[in-house]
């Protein structure tokens, strides 16, 4: 059994950040909370804080990076959900003991810093998910 905490972030693929910002700076009243470039997935990330959860916006820094091939496979739009996890590698032991497929079957940094984990789309209904555990120091 794996224990959501809560949704932390919905990522947003975008193909330029400038772009998406004034629907959430603008209309919507948001502000930025954080960005920052995450180079080992090759991609900008601008958090935007909604209510007690994040709007990840991400954008591609190269055409090789997941989100670039996501853009050109499916265009803009929700690329992944978020859960944060109180333990991230119980998670991870979890989902595969129940054959849900895994894209990172060990913990990789993400944005904030957080140690992340992904599930493949194809055994969750379609969703890319993310589980998500923040640093600890």
């Amino acid at each position: 059994m794996i224990k959501l905490t809560k949704l932390d972030h919905i990522g947003i693929a975008v193909r330029s950040i400038e772009d998406a910002l004034p629907l959430y700076t603008g209309l919507f009243t948001l502000s930025v909370q954080h960005e920052e470039i995450i180079e080992e997935q090759g991609v900008r990330s601008v958090f935007l804080p909604v209510g007690g959860n994040l709007i990840e916006l991400l954008e591609p820094t190269n055409a090789q990076s997941p989100i670039a091939r996501f853009l050109d496979k499916r265009g803009q739009g929700i690329h992944h959900m978020a859960y944060l996890v109180e333990d991230l590698e119980q998670s991870i032991a979890a989902a595969k003991a129940d054959g849900y497929r895994l894209i990172d079957e060990t913990p990789r940094t993400g944005g904030h810093g957080k140690r992340i984990a992904f599930l493949h789309p194809s055994t969750t209904s379609g969703v890319l998910i993310e589980f998500c555990e923040h640093h600890v120091t």
